[in-house]
């Protein structure tokens, strides 16, 4: 579980290490990570789940290193593994392709090589088992036709280790990789206000995810927070001195948020914030518009990025249904997926409506969206739908011009 003082997860750049059984991917994360942290062996195949370690790589920052399983892995479970690794892809934002010294290059390199190009993930090409000897001409020739950066290294001497992780900085696109969260919203100086609502499903002794990374993100701009419930807000408004530049709230205390405060003040959603950060909030409109249509017997796929246990009137499984049954009316269908799985074949729904996101990074998300978008398929967010529900969400919409427009462009139906 993400402590307060960890980055998470999503917030790291992510560092996949992919390459044949044996290759000596296992090795070299524990070389590039100075420890023991993942299992290796003369077998191949001993990695079967992707590994995750996190740590610092200066100038980077907090990164975190996937080992994956063998793209050569064979038989029934070899698939499966290899679909995971495949999976990891969806997520990686730059790709370490390890490459047997001894064995060079072969169409599963290549194809790999191929992948990555088509899907746009820097990559630095770490040949392994370089443990004194000469490079083989092969490699050479291969690695001069590459489109990225080709070290030689080797994981049980530490030859090149340096190199890569020079590479490894210099290839990253770590200051592209996602926009900020408050982009446009509050300057220094200024004030937000945010509300956090705190019930039965509130994680004790800490604030959620979303939270923390706001806070964060106020603090890194030099701007201050102030943190209510939702019966104090009201009242913290008042005690303010000038009015704050934004209020932000958990999406299920929309309509009382809302209520109390004023209306020149923008107020927005956590959700929407992350909405707009990892993906399209322009697309999300069009998502809340195909709800309206929704006919008898079409389906929905709700998606939630964590696992937790469903207690009583849960969001994900009783709140948003019975808001999309209120808006459709009609016998809705509705289907469920968390935590990393994501369907391929989304052809069965009418829309998807997605949770804020804030578990997964940028590229996981517009790798989401992107699958629904190919597949003909709307998709939405919690707080884009709370808000819809609520009659509200022309205003949590208003501090975001171009979501807005689409809004007002779509126009009713």
């Amino acid at each position: 579980m993400e402590n307060m003082n960890n980055t998470p997860m999503s917030g790291r750049f992510a560092i996949g290490l992919f390459g044949r059984r044996n290759a000596g991917k296992s090795s070299l994360i524990n070389a590039l990570t100075g420890q023991n942290i993942a299992v290796t062996s003369s077998v191949a195949g001993t990695t079967t789940d992707p590994v995750y370690k996190a740590m610092e790589l200066l100038p980077l920052g907090p990164v975190v290193f996937i080992d994956t399983a063998g793209l050569d892995d064979t038989g029934d479970l070899g698939k499966l593994r290899l679909e995971r690794t495949y999976e990891v892809l969806r997520k990686c934002d730059l790709a370490l392709l390890v490459v047997d010294a001894e064995k060079g290059f072969d169409a599963v390199e290549s194809d790999f090589a191929g992948e990555l190009e088509r899907r746009e993930i820097p990559c630095v090409c770490a040949i392994n088992k370089c443990d004194g000897g000469a490079l083989p001409e092969s490699v050479k020739e291969v690695g001069e036709a590459l489109s990225f950066p080709l070290v030689c290294v080797s994981a049980v001497t530490g030859r090149g280790v340096d190199e890569l992780k020079k590479q490894i900085i210099q290839n990253s696109n770590y200051e592209d990789r996602e926009p900020d969260l408050l982009c446009g919203l509050i300057g220094p100086g200024e004030l937000a206000v945010l509300v956090t609502p705190i019930d039965k499903s509130a994680p004790k002794g800490r604030l959620i995810l979303p939270q923390q990374q706001t806070i964060r993100e106020i603090i890194d701009r030099d701007a201050a927070a102030v943190v209510t419930k939702e019966n104090g807000l009201k009242q913290t408004l008042e005690r303010l001195d000038a009015p704050p530049a934004l209020v932000i709230t958990d999406s299920q205390a929309f309509m009382k948020v809302s209520e109390d405060t004023p209306p020149e003040i923008p107020m927005t959603s956590f959700s929407i914030l992350f909405a707009r950060q990892k993906a399209d909030l322009a697309e999300m409109v069009r998502g809340i518009k195909r709800i309206e249509r929704l006919a008898p017997g079409e389906k929905v796929l709700i998606v939630e990025g964590c696992t937790h246990h469903s207690q009583e009137d849960d969001i994900g499984k009783v709140k948003i249904p019975r808001w999309i049954r209120q808006i459709a009316g009609g016998d809705i269908q509705f289907e469920w997926a968390s935590g990393a799985y994501f369907p391929k074949d989304l052809s069965e729904y009418a829309v998807i409506v997605h949770c804020g996101g804030c578990m997964f990074n940028r590229r996981e998300m517009q790798y989401r969206v992107g699958k629904a978008g190919e597949q003909g398929v709307c998709i939405t967010n919690y707080g884009m739908l709370i808000a819809y529900a609520m009659g509200i969400l022309p205003r949590a919409l208003r501090p975001f011009p171009s979501a807005s427009e689409a809004l007002e462009e779509t126009g009713p139906e």
